[in-house]
């Protein structure tokens, strides 16, 4: 990629800003991290010291009043903050990465969706779990008719974490977009849709399990495919023994992987893409296909995250797609309040006409 690297500005410093957004932009050729915006003193003492290069700066007012010095902006705040700094962003014309779910709600979701397009300013959102490595694998299987006919896909994102951790995801407070389902399913969701195309039902079973839980921290949800394919998502904190991430079956073969894909737990440890072995999984957690007892090992395809950038990196420079439409991002927010509505009610309910 040539001329200057294309300057970016940071919104929020906490895990989605520190862990994910800022190594994965920093690591990628044609971007460079330009500003972090951050108050907390903590959170600006490991800005510096990750980042030096990089400007702190208090206000997201600071970023607009001086749009002209970046090329794009990066919403990582709480959920409730992702719609106001991204129409904010698209009024100072800044291009702008939102990261999941797009929206607290669909209805503020669809209306960002079309201020950016109406104004002609490029929106993505960082659904950073499509590149996941198993879910690539995943993704092949299915393309190439490994399992034949796919009829039912099993997924799951749980975790063990008894104890309630203080911050908005745990707050029951309208607006936050908090709980398993929003967190963990906004992934799921978008996985799922990607694999087997649009649902025509849904039913869930959303559950508080924790003493003075506020939210969901045991989801389950089904989605029934217009194609006839089955998803059965399971999302969590209260999981005491975790299932396989992805099981899928076909009436030809089946296909089933454990464990998580490396590349979170490792930029929290503060490795960075590019190095030996990024995103690799080692073979003995490789998945198993076939049918019955007649198994065989399926080498797991490297995660890549940072694909997410360098295609952001292209679509700014080159014109090329944007790595994420934002329409589709919505329609996940607006599977997940379907589903809400279906577990207070306790019923399977019907997906609306598109809007």
């Amino acid at each position: 990629m040539t001329g200057a690297p294309l300057r970016v500005g940071l919104l929020g410093y906490g895990t989605a800003g520190r862990v994910f957004h800022a190594p994965l932009i920093a690591a990628t050729p044609g971007l460079r991290l330009d500003a972090v915006v951050t108050r907390d003193p903590q959170r600006r003492a490991q800005a510096d010291a990750e980042h030096p290069d990089a400007r702190l700066v208090d206000d997201a007012e600071q970023l607009w009043s001086a749009a002209d010095t970046l090329d794009l902006v990066v919403v990582a705040a709480p959920n409730r903050q992702h719609v106001p700094l991204a129409r904010a962003a698209v009024s100072a014309g800044l291009p702008v990465v939102v990261d999941k779910p797009v929206a607290p709600d669909a209805g503020q979701g669809r209306a960002l969706v079309a201020e950016a397009t109406a104004a002609g300013v490029p929106l993505t959102v960082f659904q950073n779990r499509r590149w996941d490595g198993d879910y690539r694998t995943v993704r092949r299987l299915v393309e190439a008719g490994e399992l034949g006919r796919v009829t039912r896909f099993e997924s799951r994102f749980e975790r063990w974490r008894p104890a309630i951790k203080p911050g908005w995801r745990e707050s029951g407070t309208p607006g936050e977009a908090g709980g398993a389902l929003f967190d963990l399913g906004a992934h799921l969701v978008d996985q799922a849709v990607r694999l087997f195309g649009p649902v025509e039902r849904v039913y869930a079973e959303l559950d508080r399990r924790r003493p003075g839980a506020e939210v969901d921290d045991d989801a389950f949800v089904a989605l029934t495919h217009t194609g006839g394919v089955r998803s059965h998502l399971w999302m969590g904190a209260v999981t005491a023994q975790l299932g396989p991430r992805f099981r899928v079956l076909g009436d030809r073969a089946g296909y089933t992987s454990w464990g998580l894909d490396p590349q979170e737990a490792a930029l929290r440890d503060g490795r960075r893409p590019g190095g030996p072995g990024w995103g690799e999984v080692a073979p003995e957690r490789y998945g198993r296909l076939g049918a019955d007892d007649d198994l065989r090992v399926v080498p797991t395809e490297a995660g890549c995250y940072p694909d997410f950038y360098a295609r952001v990196a292209a679509a700014l420079r080159d014109g090329a797609p944007m790595p994420v439409d934002p329409a589709e991002a919505v329609a996940v927010v607006e599977l997940i309040e379907l589903a809400h509505e279906a577990a207070a009610q306790g019923v399977t309910l019907p997906v609306p006409p598109l809007r």
